[in-house]
């Protein structure tokens, strides 16, 4: 009689277990919980290790990242400096133009270099397109 209370307990605790007479020998679910448990952190810890890597990646090559934000710096630098020497044109043609609005000396140079106007008694020579750049050449303007 002791042999079949024990048989009755060991089969009682096996069914609380979830391991039947047929679910074959050894306590499986255990040992795969144990397992679950043993590499869950190592797991985890490359997983978290990954996305890190993907999120820094994303961060300098990503469409907002670091290298697109350099491109754009030195765009900004370039389109800064044009807007500065473009600044500087329009404040000397201003000048220029204020100029010629009120002196007459200046009015007289345009009329004579790009009308080719002259004082009576005076003689203008044109000379050729070539000529004049050999001469600029030879003088170093």
């Amino acid at each position: 009689m002791p042999d079949g209370k024990k048989q009755r307990e060991k089969s009682a605790a096996g069914d609380r277990t979830g391991n039947g007479a047929g679910s074959g020998p050894g306590p499986i679910p255990k040992r795969a919980l144990d397992w679950t448990l043993r590499v869950w952190r190592p797991a985890g810890t490359v997983v978290a290790v990954g996305l890190a890597l993907l999120i820094g990646w994303h961060a300098i090559n990503g469409k907002h990242g670091l290298s697109v934000w350099q491109q754009n710096r030195a765009e900004d630098h370039q389109l800064q400096r044009e807007i500065k020497d473009l600044e500087q044109e329009n404040a000397r043609l201003h000048h220029h133009i204020e100029r010629l609005k009120s002196d007459p000396d200046a009015i007289e140079h345009e009329a004579r270099e790009k009308l080719h106007y002259a004082k009576p008694g005076e003689v203008i020579y044109t000379l050729p397109e070539a000529q004049t750049q050999a001469q600029a050449a030879a003088t170093g303007k």
